[in-house]
């Protein structure tokens, strides 16, 4: 009989219930579903256990209870360590907090144990120092905090799954459903392609194939305190689809236009005509999602005579096509 590679799903008060039961119930299955699939392997690849500083009840940031079925002080070794997503307020993640948990961590790895995160899982581990010069992926509303908390932890929030590490132990997937991508991947990892593929159907788990790129919304830097700056910007977004908008926002600061581009970017993070086409791409989206304007259509309202340039700099942007997205995104219409 082959050992099961033990599963140390992580529970903190910030976490996703969700995600930690979803992750809880995809690698726990596979005694359910031995005779559905041949790929099903007769011995399960995993054993699955929820674990905390202490064992017993834990409310979650939804309100709902999870049951840690052991303390970390109970567990020297563990084969993977899965940090769930974690649910923020306003204030952030607050170092600190779990000292323990993030010694337990190193230990861990020091020990030979894959560390993997689901969304915003990672900044616990960020925390315990494992990450450094290391790419990860976070949720994109989370990643200026992470950046500022963790500035040596390389982002790449458009991506759904990252492997990094001298052993590829280090595992990070992004935006919030994209623990489908972390537990289709732990299962090919370990028990094969044929096995995730087979644990795919019968969940209807999904690879996001396409990157995050298309679910990001943009929001423009606002915190600079560059008070010309942040006018620009609030015209602007009235404002995107007029001609040569750049050169009339540098018109109405009164800066001459070479100032004014290199104090918009050092401000926002952008040139002012990436912004100007991020602005006006988000619009198409919403247009492409909300309406059944046709593709050129959307592209002239939002600024773009050309539909061909249109059609590439939307893809160059969200990673597919103007109808790709509007397939992805548009509500369908329900069967019956």
């Amino acid at each position: 009989m082959t050992q099961p590679i033990h599963v140390s799903l992580l529970a903190i008060p910030e976490a996703s219930i969700s995600t930690l039961h979803g992750l809880y119930d995809v690698l726990g299955a596979f005694p359910l579903l031995r005779g559905l699939d041949d790929a099903i392997p007769a011995d399960p690849p995993f054993r699955v256990e929820i674990v905390a500083e202490r064992p017993g009840p834990m409310v979650l940031a939804g309100g709902l209870q999870a049951v840690a079925q052991r303390g970390i002080d109970e567990l020297d070794r563990t084969g993977i360590v899965i940090v769930p997503s974690v649910l923020l307020s306003a204030e952030g993640w607050k170092k600190g907090r779990y000292p323990a948990l993030v010694a337990w961590l190193g230990r861990m790895h020091a020990r030979g144990a894959m560390l993997c995160s689901a969304c915003s899982g990672v900044f616990l581990i960020a925390e315990a120092g494992l990450l450094d010069g290391r790419t990860v992926t976070i949720h994109w509303t989370y990643a200026g905090h992470f950046a500022d908390l963790y500035p040596r932890v390389l982002l790449r929030p458009e991506q759904p799954l990252v492997v990094s590490g001298e052993r590829a132990e280090l595992v990070s997937s992004g935006a919030s459903m994209s623990w489908h991508d972390l537990v289709l991947y732990l299962i090919a990892r370990e028990a094969g392609p044929a096995v995730a593929q087979s644990a795919a159907r019968f969940f209807a788990l999904q690879w996001h194939r396409d990157g995050l790129g298309p679910y990001i919304v943009f929001e423009g830097r606002r915190d600079h305190g560059d008070a010309v700056i942040l006018e620009a910007q609030r015209w602007l977004e009235r404002n995107y689809p007029v001609p040569s908008p750049v050169e009339k926002m540098a018109q109405r600061t009164g800066l001459a236009e070479r100032t004014f581009k290199r104090r918009f970017q050092a401000a926002t993070g952008l040139a002012p005509l990436a912004y100007v086409q991020r602005l006006r791409v988000e619009e198409a989206k919403r247009r492409l999602e909300r309406t059944a304007e046709p593709v050129d259509e959307v592209g002239w309202r939002v600024g773009y005579e050309d539909p061909a340039f249109f059609r590439r700099l939307f893809r160059r942007v969200t990673g597919i096509t103007p109808g790709q997205y509007r397939r992805k995104f548009q509500l369908p219409v329900p069967a019956g």
